[in-house]
């Protein structure tokens, strides 16, 4: 099967602008391991490519060096391979390269997994620096294109380069997992037609990254592929999670350490009790949880009229999240676990907490089905610790300028949900807690967010708002 691009079209048409453009430009694109980086560059430039080289991971600068040699060999078609000793000596054979070609001509050179170029005294930044200043941003006919999964290396080292580099970054392009949307119709377009309730519970398990969708066998029940991906012997994704981490992150044994935290608790965790747990503190916990939120493993949320050091952080990406409930330290040798578990209690109670932040993470498709996409608004949780009577939380609110709150309620169900008496006046006891708790003064309207709505039934009128399953697969 050919592989095709798919809900990609923002980051194409920036790429053919800078095509086009009149100048030379440096371009960074970014985003964590199997999210489609490459295949982008590769699919919209295809023959175009006037030079690429591919960064090679643990390997010394020499031997990076002999590969750089043969890839100036193939593209220059000469029977010689050039000598490298030194990264400024293959730019300025790269310059030799660029110069043979007709004047006219737009000269695309593709930098991929940069960050594993820059070994320790490998020097290469410093002579990246020096050819672009000193030769490439000279000329208008350069399209240089840096690509690589470590996000922080990419961010520090090119984006907020404060040496040579500094503001010499022309375009970023960065590369966010797939939404519920653009995951129907990567399956979609690839044989796998699931109806939404399934695809819903696939993007619990995978999240949207294009290359895990890509391991799906549409012959297959989704039970049975994540058996196959997760549980039975040499499972393709079961040692995924360590070597994502590893090639994402340098001392990745703490950034797993941080996430494996949050993953421990549902609601988040402000950076108080972070550091209770890990034991982290200071810039590096600081750089730790903004390199985490930079590639989509975690968000932030304001807690309702809290300061700053309340934020909460949570754990957004549904894949991290599966990883940690079933896969890590899971010592079953049942290789049909997720079949023989797939109604139980445990993973019900799973799915419910998943749904929760898949809705969180589509709050803009949230806003829109509630028509207030265009109204000035602010979300944020609340919660008050307190006995049966007096304690409450709410993982939504979407605080908004005309004075009313949606006070959102998410329940993932296999059907209409039914409100019942029991459940109706719990959700009165929340709302009157908050308000009197908060001593707001707006309008507060009971939003549900459910997989099929609502059941209509004597306890139902409490709901002011509903959103559905169908509203979340919506493309913001």
């Amino acid at each position: 099967m050919i592989m095709k691009l798919i809900a990609r079209n923002r980051e194409i048409e920036e790429l053919r602008r800078l095509y086009k453009s009149k100048r030379s430009e440096f371009v960074v694109v970014y985003g964590r391991r199997r999210i489609g980086k490459t295949f982008l560059v590769n699919q919209v430039f295809q023959d175009e490519f006037t030079f690429t080289y591919v960064g090679a991971r643990k390997q010394p600068p020499q031997v990076q060096l002999q590969r750089f040699a043969r890839q100036l060999q193939e593209f220059s078609k000469s029977p010689y391979v050039p000598t490298l000793n030194s990264w400024e000596e293959a730019f300025e054979e790269l310059k030799a390269l660029i110069k043979m070609k007709p004047a006219k001509e737009r000269k695309v050179i593709f930098f991929d997994e940069m960050p594993w170029i820059d070994t320790p005294r490998s020097s290469f930044v410093d002579a990246l620096e020096y050819f672009w200043n000193a030769w490439a941003a000279q000329r208008t006919d350069i399209l240089f294109i840096a690509c690589g999964s470590a996000t922080s290396w990419m961010v520090n080292k090119l984006v907020k380069n404060q040496g040579g580099l500094h503001n010499r970054i022309t375009a970023q392009i960065y590369l966010r997992p797939f939404n519920l949307c653009e995951s129907e119709q990567f399956l979609h377009e690839y044989g796998c037609r699931w109806d939404r309730y399934t695809i819903l519970q696939c993007y619990m398990t995978l999240g949207g990254v294009p290359f895990y969708l890509s391991l799906l066998n549409p012959r297959e029940s989704l039970a049975q592929n994540i058996d196959r991906l997760f549980f039975q012997k040499n499972a393709a994704m079961k040692e995924e999670f360590d070597e994502l981490f590893n090639a994402l992150f340098s001392q990745a044994d703490k950034y797993i350490d941080v996430v494996k935290t949050l993953a421990s608790k549902r609601q988040g965790m402000i950076r108080a009790e972070i550091i209770e747990k890990t034991k982290l503190s200071g810039g590096g916990l600081s750089k730790i949880l903004e390199n985490l939120e930079r590639c989509d493993f975690i968000e932030t949320y304001s807690k309702f009229k809290s300061s700053v050091r309340n934020t909460v952080y949570r754990i957004s990406d549904p894949y991290t999240l599966f990883y940690f409930k079933f896969v890590h330290n899971n010592n079953s040798k049942d290789e049909h676990y997720w079949s023989s578990n797939i109604n139980t209690p445990m993973i019900r109670s799973w799915q419910g907490f998943s749904f929760e932040t898949i809705c969180l993470s589509h709050l803009a498709q949230i806003k829109n089905a509630l028509g207030i996409s265009g109204i000035s608004s602010n979300s944020c949780s609340w919660r008050k610790l307190g006995g049966e009577d007096d304690g409450a939380q709410i993982d939504l609110l979407i605080d908004r300028s005309d004075r009313v709150i949606n006070v959102c309620e998410m329940k993932f169900s296999e059907k209409p949900y039914s409100i019942t008496k029991l459940y109706a006046d719990a959700l009165r006891l929340k709302m009157a807690v908050f308000a009197e708790a908060t001593r707001i003064h707006k309008t507060l309207a009971l939003t549900m967010v459910t997989t099929y709505g609502i059941l209509p039934g004597i306890h139902s009128g409490i709901v002011q708002n509903e959103v559905i399953m169908d509203d979340l697969f919506e493309q913001a």
